[in-house]
């Protein structure tokens, strides 16, 4: 089925594991929700599939020709999203790029709105080198990245939210913006999380800190004066999204974590105040993307 060429796109990697046809599944539901198109991306070289037969329906053949693999596989995603969502415009793409440079490529083609993967939720090293796609991705690419976990089972019961996190940084901004307007189109709540933690670990590395610092009421005071200054301007430009707020004494990444449930659309900033740019991705974006058990965006 081919898209016009007016139409948007959410684009998708697919590797032939269950993570991504997760992937898949929930990024032409959210088009077609949406009115977008969904573009499928297979990456045909070395190490870009574990398994081309984890889909069921994949025939394994003796064509040993470069791509013919990730053709197959390509193939059977077409088919498989067609049958499932037939009125959704659906286009594939061969890449023989690394995954991670087929899918910046792609995101940054005339039209990508947004760009999906899967995670497998490896550990250890496993983790380090599956992942780098979608830290990679989150990192350089373009448009709005979200990954959708391993375990993705959903929460039976609980009406999903937009959890997202604020520190004032030009990239959480960015996310904050982004959550607004997916918690506008969902009609569903927004909950903006500002996590804040005592100064007190950290006066011997930054020397002397005025007293009134040290106390929590303070300091928690300022966090939430910081918080409602973020939210004002948007607040008054999408006044029909219902915004709660949550001002926590934690670590960043404890504070999203606990607050989002599987149900939930968790967004952060690729880095936030203080990040190196020497690294991908920020502690706290790489760390909740690592430990979500529903999809993060994440916004450069």
């Amino acid at each position: 089925m081919n898209g016009a060429a007016t139409t948007r796109w959410v684009v998708v990697g697919v590797d032939g594991t269950d993570s991504s046809r997760h992937a898949l599944e929930w990024s032409a539901h959210q088009a077609t929700l949406r009115g977008l198109g969904v573009r499928i991306v297979a990456a045909a070289s070395p190490l870009a599939t574990e398994s081309f037969g984890a889909w069921g329906g994949v025939e394994e053949r003796s064509d040993d020709s470069p791509g013919a693999g990730a053709r197959r596989l390509l193939d059977h995603a077409l088919d498989w999203t067609v049958r499932l969502f037939p009125e959704l415009a659906v286009q594939t793409r061969l890449s023989f790029d690394r995954p991670a440079e087929a899918l910046i490529a792609e995101a940054g083609s005339s039209g990508t709105v947004a760009v999906v993967v899967g995670s497998r939720g490896l550990s250890g090293i496993a983790a380090a080198f599956v992942g780098s796609v979608g830290i990679e991705l989150a990192a350089r690419a373009p448009v709005p990245v979200i990954v959708l976990p391993r375990d993705h089972a959903s929460a039976h019961g609980v009406r999903s939210r937009v959890i997202v996190g604020v520190d004032g940084s030009e990239p959480s901004r960015r996310a904050l913006e982004f959550a607004f307007s997916q918690a506008e189109f969902a009609d569903t709540d927004l909950v903006a999380v500002s996590a804040w933690q005592p100064l007190v670990a950290f006066a011997a590395a930054t020397g002397p800190i005025p007293p009134e610092l040290f106390d929590d009421a303070t300091a928690a005071e300022a966090a939430r004066h910081a918080l409602d200054e973020e939210l004002a301007d948007l607040r008054l430009l999408r006044p029909n999204v219902r915004v709660h707020t949550r001002v926590v004494r934690a670590h960043p990444v404890v504070a999203l974590l606990e607050e989002a449930t599987s149900a939930d659309l968790i967004v952060v900033g690729s880095r936030g105040r203080g990040g190196f740019r020497g690294l991908l991705l920020g502690s706290v974006s790489h760390s909740v993307l690592h430990g979500a058990r529903g999809p993060v965006a994440i916004l450069r």
